[in-house]
């Protein structure tokens, strides 16, 4: 019966996707016709809409909004440029000074802002200019954007890891936050190694002349007010000073007083940046208690148990079953947005992984490091595309370079899996793991 169940939910959940319906109504009626089996309609309905509603309840889910409007105040607040300059003045003797440039700027401005396609959007702009002076292949340049993007995600504060937090019930988002740091530092060193080799290999050079500390102290100092939003909220929420979800309120609070500060805030597109706020934060919270009837269905007709004998009649050895979950997450990461990904995946796979004593803070970053691949893997890709658009170039041009780094993102993706230590030492250092 539980695989039965699994076998509709996942065909109904495919066929109302390519037909073009939503990712949250997909869920819910997927769901609701696989426990019909067992459970009258009238019933189905009354229970799956209270579930909806706790779902949305949860006190720790404000915290999503409130990231989600930071992250956009720290788009339009002219960070960009400054981070970019930071990270220059720091690896700019680098071979393929701007690509390396454009790994490190992707991995801070993305765990400022929490969006990967932000990210590459705005970095891309800000390097591009430069890229085209000196000469760079306009479709490296994009797959070095693309690629690296992603990395912010991992790096706290992350939607991501707090959406792993509520569908995993209740994981410490400070632990998630602590481990994120070493992940998403391994996605960009990764991206990096590979733009230097192609860069040597296209004969890009680093910035003329000698190194400057002086352009590095002007740097830092202009980069420090945007970098202090992750000391201060990541800082006070693992110190116990408050929640993560106080702490998205003062990083909104922060976001919209630095944004003010370099004038490219304004009332009107103050406005502009709350309305695409609400609408953003009112399809995840939605989608989030959407899911939460899918992990009823779950529970109620015993479907991890299900997949977890399933795994376990084919192998007990826990290094294979790690591997045969990547290749289901790395699959279902192209065709799936990071969220939806995490809440139908985390009720199936953390059970199954618990038997064989994996943590799940480790398990949680090696969830969200394979769907973050999927940001930057056609056909969904968002990161990708963003990162073409931006480079002015065409995905066939893009997907040669991309394989390189598609390479090194899933060595690093191995080491983040087999080896505990890189997700939990700082938790553990932090008394919080």
């Amino acid at each position: 019966m539980a695989i039965q169940s699994l076998f509709i939910i996942v065909v109904v959940l495919a066929v109302l996707l390519i037909v073009g319906v939503p990712i949250s109504y997909s869920i819910g009626i997927s769901s609701l016709i696989a426990i019909l089996q067992t459970v009258p309609l009238d019933v189905s309905v009354i229970t799956g809409a209270q579930r909806i509603f706790v779902g949305m309840s949860k006190f720790s889910l404000t915290a999503i909004p409130f990231f989600i409007l930071a992250g956009n105040l720290m788009n339009q607040g002219g960070i960009a440029k400054r981070l970019v300059n930071f990270v220059m003045a720091i690896l700019g003797k680098l071979p393929g000074a701007l690509l390396v440039t454009n790994v490190g700027a992707n991995a801070l401005f993305g765990a400022i802002s929490g969006s990967a396609s932000a990210a590459a959007a705005a970095v891309g702009s800000m390097v591009r200019e430069g890229e085209e002076e000196q000469g760079y292949d306009e479709a490296l340049c994009a797959a070095t954007n693309g690629a690296s993007a992603p990395s912010g995600l991992l790096i706290p504060p992350s939607n991501a890891l707090i959406t792993y937090s509520l569908a995993a019930g209740g994981t410490s988002v400070a632990a998630l936050f602590m481990a994120g740091y070493l992940p998403g530092i391994i996605w960009a060193i990764c991206c990096m190694v590979v733009a230097i080799i192609l860069a040597k290999k296209k004969g890009y050079k680093g910035t003329p002349g000698k190194f400057s500390w002086s352009n590095l102290g002007k740097a830092t100092l202009q980069a420090i007010p945007s970098l202090s939003l992750i000391i201060v909220v990541i800082g006070g929420i693992i110190a116990g000073v408050f929640s993560a979800t106080e702490g998205s309120a003062i990083a909104v609070v922060y976001a919209l007083i630095l944004g003010i500060c370099y004038r490219n805030i304004t009332w009107k597109s103050f406005w502009n940046i709350v309305v695409d706020s609400a609408k953003m934060s009112g399809m995840v919270v939605f989608l989030i208690g959407v899911s939460n009837i899918l992990g009823w269905v779950m529970a109620f007709l015993q479907i991890p148990q299900a997949v977890s004998a399933a795994l376990l009649g084919i192998t007990n050895n826990p290094v294979i079953i790690l591997l045969i979950m990547n290749v289901i997450l790395l699959v279902a990461g192209t065709f799936m947005d990071v969220t939806p990904a995490i809440l139908i995946f985390t009720p199936l796979f953390l059970p199954i992984v618990q038997t064989f004593g994996m943590d799940p803070i480790h398990f949680g970053l090696v969830l969200v490091y394979n769907l973050c691949i999927g940001n930057i893997t056609p056909p969904v890709g968002n990161t990708l595309f963003v990162a073409i658009k931006v480079g002015r170039t065409t995905l066939a041009k893009t997907m040669p370079y991309m394989l390189a780094y598609y390479a090194a993102i899933l060595v690093g993706l191995m080491l983040v899996t087999y080896i505990p230590a890189i997700s939990m030492i700082l938790p553990q250092m932090a008394g919080l793991a």
